[in-house]
């Protein structure tokens, strides 16, 4: 091999040179993955969500039942920011989104929302308190849609923890506007719409309750290459003109790293 060959061989990850011929353990892979990310201070944190966080998590331990899947996990994003969360299955990507809505054990730590004077600690909230009162909606990686429902039905149902139920119908209208797609569909039951229309069925049955936060997890998931460019179109445009705070997690590392001012990798 020649010395040339060996450069190309050597690959930077962080600050550190390894040498790609050393046999190197899964184990000891992962122990310095975790060093590094232990290395990362608060500080650049702050600075990444430009030091006014509108969702930050501080200090979470949780999980599910008795088992801690999250340890001492630091978040912080913008309003009007979008985040990805990237990493193998089983980093706890999903645990995240589960905490932040309220699907998991929280041991200790918090979770506020809100800018200046008005953030709150959401932490304890139920997760219908959590998308009545503080704006919080999670459109789930699995088909969540009513499949014997119509899809206006599937709209309305989005808002029944609305005091007043004709609102619901209220933003469904607004929502046809916006989504002609939909709206060709409206009477159509929803199992038999594509992959990529069911999809935005979910995504629009959470803009009902009219959140600032969208937690998406995988949004991508099981659509072919067209639908992906649609739904990420769609979450440009509730971030950029709606001004959506976005927290997703999301399987192409590429697309959504892409699309997110931030990233975050969990080992």
């Amino acid at each position: 091999m020649t010395e040339d060959t060996k450069t190309e061989l050597t690959k930077a990850v962080g600050h550190h040179q390894i040498d790609t011929e050393s046999v190197i353990s899964v184990e000891e892979v992962t122990r310095q993955a975790q060093a590094m990310a232990e290395s990362v201070p608060l500080e650049k944190i702050a600075s990444l969500a430009k030091n006014a966080p509108f969702v930050s998590i501080e200090n979470l331990k949780a999980g599910y039942g008795k088992m801690e899947i999250l340890h001492d996990f630091n978040l912080q994003v913008a309003r009007k920011q979008s985040l990805c969360l990237i990493g193998p299955n089983g980093a706890g990507k999903s645990t995240i989104l589960h905490s932040i809505f309220g699907f998991t054990n929280i041991f200790s730590g918090r979770i506020l929302v809100g800018d200046g004077e008005d953030k709150r600690d959401i932490t304890s909230m139920t997760s219908s308190e959590k998308l009545k009162n503080a704006g919080i909606a999670y459109i789930l990686q699995d088909k969540s849609v009513f499949p014997n429902m119509t899809v206006e039905e599937n709209l309305w149902m989005g808002g029944y923890l609305m005091d007043k139920p004709d609102k619901a119908k209220e933003t469904a209208e607004k929502i046809f506007a916006k989504y002609s797609r939909l709206a060709e569909r409206r009477t159509h039951q929803a199992k038999v719409l594509s992959g990529g229309e069911r999809r935005l069925l979910e995504i629009s049955r959470a803009l009902v309750m009219e959140p600032e936060v969208l937690l998406v997890d995988e949004p991508s998931i099981g659509l072919e290459p067209r639908f992906i460019d649609m739904v990420f179109e769609i979450l440009d445009d509730l971030q950029n003109n709606e001004g959506k705070t976005i927290i997703m997690v999301e399987q192409n590392a590429k697309k959504g790293l892409e699309f997110a001012d931030i990233g975050y990798v969990l080992v």
